[in-house]
């Protein structure tokens, strides 16, 4: 989707796999760890040079699935969601090596989803965009670049916070 399109948050918390009509039984949680030919998940250490690899992973499983029309939204808004995580995913320091952040990609023809799990239970909270400011715009890029855009909790702690792109194939 172009700029200026017409991305929203769902209303809090609806799910992205009920919004997408994927069985319920089957959540982040299943698809973080399920080798699927239709989803990619890529564990991400809590570090800056994570964002470049987010962007690389879904850039080249798009262009696998014969979506490289969506590759420059997506790797934008991969960019802003994994910098969200990395920046503001608190979690105990004992935890920081043993809970990454995840990169999921997910494709249900003709729709991807794209998530980024963290550990942090604190919700995302857009803000009013200041385009004076260095920082605080990345959920309104989100919005802005998706077609939708939202949250889950997970049940082993944690959320994951998700963009919807549709493709044309």
């Amino acid at each position: 989707m172009a700029a200026g399109g017409t991305g929203r948050m769902v209303d809090e918390p609806q799910s992205a796999v009920d919004y997408l009509q994927v069985t319920r039984e089957v959540g982040f949680d299943d698809l973080l760890v399920a080798n699927r030919s239709d989803a990619t998940a890529c564990p991400l250490p809590r570090q800056a040079d994570s964002v470049k690899t987010a962007r690389d992973v879904t850039r080249s499983t798009l262009s696998g699935w014969g979506l490289a029309e969506l590759s420059d939204d997506a790797a934008l808004v991969v960019s802003e969601l994994v910098t969200n995580a990395v920046r503001y995913a608190l979690c105990p320091p004992s935890q920081v090596e043993t809970t990454p952040i995840t990169l999921m990609l997910l494709h249900r023809s003709p729709h991807v989803l794209l998530a980024v799990a963290d550990p942090s239970n604190e919700v995302p909270t857009p803000k009013e965009p200041d385009f004076t400011s260095e920082n605080g715009r990345g959920l309104y890029i989100v919005e802005t670049y998706s077609q939708c855009w939202g949250w889950d909790r997970l049940s082993r702690g944690g959320k994951a916070v998700w963009a919807l792109f549709s493709g044309t194939v």
